[in-house]
């Protein structure tokens, strides 16, 4: 008889899932910008069904010339989130 919670033991939680992610992803962003710089930073991960989903707001200066560009870096803070995922799941 199968147990009710089928999930693997093996595999990671959802809540790790989500944590994961969410780390991966503020850590892309303060490696390029200080905390205190950041005037807003909105990490959202869902994973459902096998489905994970990383939306990043970021708003933080853009406008000097050695500035990063806070759109290129949420950018890039996502695709690390969703690495950092897949990483988790080939561990």
């Amino acid at each position: 008889m199968p147990a009710e919670d089928e999930s693997s033991d093996e595999s990671p939680r959802d809540e790790e899932v989500v944590r994961t992610a969410a780390e991966a992803a503020e850590g892309v962003v303060f490696s390029y910008y200080d905390q205190s710089a950041v005037t807003d930073l909105d990490v959202t991960v869902t994973f459902e069904e096998g489905v994970l989903d990383v939306d990043v707001y970021l708003n933080a200066p853009g406008d000097a010339d050695d500035a990063p560009d806070p759109d290129a870096v949420a950018r890039e803070a996502a695709e690390t989130a969703g690495e950092a995922v897949d990483e988790l799941f080939n561990a």
